[in-house]
C-alpha cells in the first residue's frame, strides 16, 4: 500500500494540479471526458511535466493507451470501461499503477485476482464532475461494503472512497475501512487550492493516525 497516496486529487488543468502539488499533493488524476487524442496528450504532458517537478504520481483516467505513450504512471478505469490485455501487460511490466471503479460488492468480487493496484469506490454522495453516476452509497454503504468484505474473507488492494466528498467528512469516512480518498471539486473549486490540500493532508493523517 505504501506507493498508494491517501489523497488521490482529480483535475481537468495543469494549473489546478500545480496548485494543488504547492498544497503538497503527491497524486494527481488527469480527468478529461469527450477530448480528443492529441488535445488530451497536450494536457497529460502539461500536467506531467508538474508531477515530475514535484515527484508526485501521474495517473491517466480512462485511456490506458495514452498513459502508456507518453510514460505515465499508471491509469484508472471505470466499471464499463474495457482493459486490452495486451496493454495492461505492457502497462504492469513497467510497474505501472492500475486502479479500477467499483460500487457494489459484486464489482469488488469481480476484481479480486485482477491486477488491480487500487479500487475507486463510490460514490459517496452526488458530484456534478462525474457522468452516469452510479447508486449514492453515503457512510452506511461503505461500511455494509466493509462489513461484506469482512465477513467473506476477501482479499482487495487499497480502496479510495470518491464523489462529492468534502473535508468534513475525511475522519468518518476513513473510520468505515477506507484507505483514503479521492477529490476534486472541494479543492479545485476553492479560491485557496494549496490551503484546501494542505487542510485535506492534515485531516487524513489526522484520522489515520486516530486509528492506530
Amino acid at each position: 500500500m505504501s506507493n498508494i497516496s491517501k489523497l488521490h486529487f482529480i483535475t481537468t488543468s495543469a494549473a489546478s494540479a500545480q496548485r494543488a502539488c504547492e498544497g503538497g499533493a503527491n497524486w494527481i488524476q488527469l480527468r478529461l471526458k469527450n477530448i480528443g487524442y492529441d488535445n488530451y496528450r497536450q494536457a497529460a504532458l502539461a500536467v506531467q511535466a508538474i508531477c515530475t517537478n514535484f515527484g508526485a504520481t501521474l495517473i491517466i483516467n480512462d485511456n490506458i493507451q495514452l498513459a502508456l505513450d507518453i510514460g505515465a504512471d499508471g491509469v484508472h478505469v471505470g466499471k464499463q470501461d474495457p482493459l486490452p490485455q495486451a496493454a495492461v501487460d505492457q502497462m504492469l511490466g513497467r510497474g505501472g499503477i492500475i486502479g479500477c471503479t467499483a460500487n457494489t460488492i459484486d464489482d469488488i468480487i469481480h476484481l479480486q485476482g485482477k491486477p488491480v493496484s487500487y479500487i475507486g469506490l463510490g460514490p459517496f454522495r452526488f458530484t456534478e464532475t462525474k457522468e452516469n453516476l452510479s447508486p449514492i452509497l453515503g457512510l452506511e454503504g461503505y461500511r455494509q461494503l466493509f462489513a461484506d468484505i469482512k465477513e467473506r474473507g476477501i482479499n482487495h488492494p487499497p480502496i479510495v472512497g470518491i464523489g462529492g466528498i468534502l473535508l468534513d467528512d475525511v475522519a468518518a469516512l476513513l473510520q468505515t475501512g477506507l484507505y483514503g480518498i479521492a477529490v476534486s471539486g472541494a479543492i479545485s473549486k476553492d479560491a485557496q487550492e494549496q490551503t484546501a490540500t494542505k487542510d485535506f493532508i492534515e485531516a487524513i493523517t489526522e484520522a489515520s493516525n486516530t486509528q492506530l
